[in-house]
């Protein structure tokens, strides 16, 4: 398991060329081995302006080695005042390299889930850029209302796109945990874009499926509406995988946005994929 980045209770983050605007931005990590695994293979990364989980898939050691490559990647974008898809799609491509010349003599391969969120302050509208190459999510808390911002690239949720399987049904089904898409595994990197308008109030969680294939949306819901602090939020949801079974490593990223400009209201929206490599 490897690890960037601290949590924090408070950080301002001015708005290039708006005199007196800027936004306000809390979060937390958690993550734990759970019930049933021997090792933590999930990595993240909590350094602005990018929050990302990554699961590691292939077996002990190169699972972790593999989710470790994405956040590493990533963790060079870390810092810059300005990061866009281009940039992420960019160190997803050199995190696929890597993973690659790690498993290059791994009869299984190795490779990795990842998805995040990047703080966007540059364009008109301040948002979070979404990101997304895999099965592990990310969700929006604004209001009283939780909405899955990503859409997960697996076996199941195809049989649920097309109607063959009712989506209730799909964590029991047999394929549940066989992703369409991850990083490695010699494919090229395809990840999808949104992006996530920020309003003062809006609640980020970024997590792996060691989450959501124990708690319900709505259990999400009622601990993101409880209100409670980023840290004490992240720890109570991954508390409440480890109950419900704990059938994985579990990882969860609470980011706050405590202050924001007044904007025109607006939600998320998809930006598309990309399956280049550069």
């Amino acid at each position: 398991m490897t690890r960037h980045g601290a949590d924090e209770h408070r950080r301002d983050f001015e708005i290039p060329g708006r005199d007196d605007e800027h936004v306000v931005l809390a979060w937390a990590a958690v993550t734990d081995v759970g019930r049933r695994r021997q090792a933590n293979e999930d990595s993240l990364i909590v350094r602005p302006p990018v929050f990302a989980v990554a699961d590691g898939m292939g077996g002990h050691a190169a699972g972790d080695r593999a989710s470790a490559a994405a956040v590493n990647r990533l963790s060079a974008l870390a810092d810059r005042e300005e990061v866009d898809r281009t940039h992420v799609g960019e160190a997803l491509t050199l995190a696929a390299r890597d993973i690659d010349e790690l498993a290059e003599h791994l009869p299984l391969g190795a490779g990795t889930t990842v998805t995040g969120a990047v703080l966007d302050l540059s364009a008109d509208d301040p948002a979070f850029v979404v990101f997304n190459v895999g099965d592990s999510r990310v969700y929006s808390f604004l209001g009283n209302d939780l909405a899955q911002v990503t859409h997960d690239h697996s076996v199941v949720q195809e049989l649920v796109d097309a109607g063959l399987l009712a989506a209730a049904d799909a964590e029991s089904h047999p394929e549940s945990n066989v992703v369409t898409r991850a990083l490695g595994f010699r494919e090229v990197p395809r990840p999808d874009y949104w992006r996530v308008p920020i309003r003062a109030g809006l609640r980020l969680l970024i997590c792996s499926d060691g989450l959501t294939k124990e708690l319900p949306a709505e259990r999400l819901r009622l601990h993101l509406a409880a209100r409670l602090s980023a840290i004490e939020t992240a720890g109570s949801l991954v508390d409440a995988a480890l109950a419900a079974g704990g059938r994985d490593n579990v990882t969860v990223i609470v980011i706050d946005v405590l202050e924001a400009p007044d904007r025109v209201e607006g939600s998320a929206y998809n930006e598309g994929s990309t399956g280049a490599r550069g």
